[in-house]
């Protein structure tokens, strides 16, 4: 199914969106990939929904993208002997422990005895989204002692964010590996990898993971921005999580850590998701606010290849309206010169191997003269990131005979992708490419389009021609080596 932008929409599956005609609703007005949140469903719902994504792909006879995004540790206090909580004051003193008793107004359980071997008086803990704020004063193996600065009322299992320190925790828990070996099997197409701090943890997951799945790491903590270009290295793409990076740093801060990342994944050629709250009010209302519409737009014009909807399409009142206003912002974006300019500005010019250079001179002959496509055969998918980096004017059609990369690449900026049979020969390789521009509706018996590949063919890593080719098949001609 075509869509009329190359920024892609990722939705949420949950309760509003479970069944058969929904997801399929969801699809057709414009989601991309789906999200399928861990934190929330049990496993037998979770393979409920993978199997009705994969009957409609198979229906539409397009691939469709899943993305499993794990839970990751959940540091939250004790309960409280009432159950309402306790009120506090700021300039109180409040103790954190390790003790099994119900708390009060002078203290609580915090049953992670990682962060009090990691923390340090002067640290800041954060509680309930960061509505209320604590400073250790003093602390010890099995306690901390704070001071109020941020009151509120605490009440029964509320989260805790620890932004001062690099917790020793590992990103999966044991619910997470579970979770993870669960929809690998089940045959999702990325993994969603919360709590990164360092580069280890998305090794781990790798390595559980056994090529089942492309990796994408959630920047979410203040540790994860600091070691960003490490974790970068190791991961297949990057999730900008604002939503705890909201709470562990200081908000001003988000936007311009925002822009940062997204551009260094572009320089990377990894995809790159902006999520969480991006069109929050449509969860109950049918009209998203000015600022959320402005929000969605600069995520769109500082180039991502994805915008994400996380309640909005999971448990809103009006799913399939959250996906039509992004696919309606985002074609209005991409139809605005400025928006044309901003990418191009920001393109840096890639030239260390020969399939960067194949690449970038695919899309300098498409801007310089009438093709109407780019069709790259790209067996693991790197060439066709290679592209998407390059971020061009006219249409990408990944084309490859493994399904699992085309699925993949569904996640990217630009890439419409077809599976085609295996080809062994580049004159074969040009005639699928046109029949492919052709039939999904991006070129015409009259129109030409470039086609990269590498030879010797279905050997990942060897783009080394480029071709115009006339979409007129009678014109075709083995002007290749056979």
């Amino acid at each position: 199914m075509r869509r009329h932008r190359n920024v892609k929409i990722v939705a949420t599956l949950g309760p509003a969106s479970s069944t058969y005609d929904q997801i399929r609703a969801l699809f057709e007005a414009g989601a991309d990939v789906f999200r399928l949140n861990m934190s929330h469903g049990s496993h037998p719902e979770i393979a409920e929904r993978h199997a009705i994504i994969r009957k409609i792909e198979a229906d539409l006879g397009t691939p469709v993208c899943i993305l499993a995004d794990l839970q990751g540790p959940k540091l939250r206090v004790g309960v409280f002997a009432n159950d309402d909580g306790e009120d506090l004051a700021v300039g109180a003193s409040f103790r954190l422990d390790l003790k099994d008793a119900p708390g009060d107004a002078s203290r609580v359980q915090l049953p992670h005895k990682e962060i009090f071997d990691a923390l340090e008086p002067g640290a800041h803990l954060l509680v309930n989204d960061g509505k209320i704020k604590l400073r250790v004063i003093e602390c010890g193996a099995d306690f901390a002692d704070c001071e109020v600065i941020v009151g509120g009322v605490i009440s029964n299992r509320k989260g805790v964010n620890v932004p001062d320190v690099v917790l020793p925790l590992a990103a999966l828990s044991d619910k997470d590996r579970k979770d993870l070996e669960f929809v690998c099997d089940l045959g999702v197409d990325w993994l969603a990898l919360s709590f990164v701090q360092r580069p280890a943890d998305v090794h781990e997951a790798r390595e559980l993971a056994k090529g089942r799945a492309a990796i994408l790491s959630k920047i979410e903590k203040p540790a994860a921005v600091k070691a960003f270009d490490d974790i970068l290295a190791v991961s297949d793409g990057i999730m900008v999580a604002r939503g705890d990076l909201g709470v562990e740093l200081p908000v001003q801060n988000v936007p311009p850590i925002q822009k940062r990342l997204v551009r260094a994944c572009r320089e990377a050629a990894k995809p790159v998701i902006v999520a969480t709250q991006m069109l929050e009010s449509m969860i109950e209302s049918p009209m998203p606010t000015r600022a959320e519409v402005s929000d969605v737009a600069t995520a769109i014009y500082e180039g991502t290849d994805a915008i994400m909807l996380s309640a909005e399409s999971a448990a809103g009142s009006f799913p399939i309206e959250a996906v039509r206003t992004m696919d309606n912002v985002a074609a209005e974006v991409e139809a605005d010169p400025t928006y044309t300019q901003i990418i191009e500005a920001s393109r840096k010019a890639k030239r260390a191997t020969v399939a960067d250079g194949i690449v970038a001179a695919s899309r300098e002959i498409a801007e310089t003269t009438d093709v109407a496509a780019i069709c790259c055969f790209s067996q693991s998918g790197t060439t066709a990131l290679l592209v998407s980096r390059e971020r061009p004017r006219v249409p990408i059609i990944a084309l490859t005979s493994v399904e699992a990369t085309a699925r993949r690449l569904s996640l990217s900026w630009g890439c419409n992708c077809v599976v085609v049979g295996a080809v062994d020969r580049f004159k074969s390789a040009v005639l699928a490419a046109v029949n492919a521009a052709k039939s999904e509706g991006l070129a015409t018996q009259d129109d030409m389009v470039v086609v990269t590949a590498g030879v010797p063919f279905n050997t990942p890593g060897t783009t080394n021609i480029l071709r115009v080719a006339p979409c007129d098949e009678r014109k075709i001609v083995p002007a290749d080596p056979e």
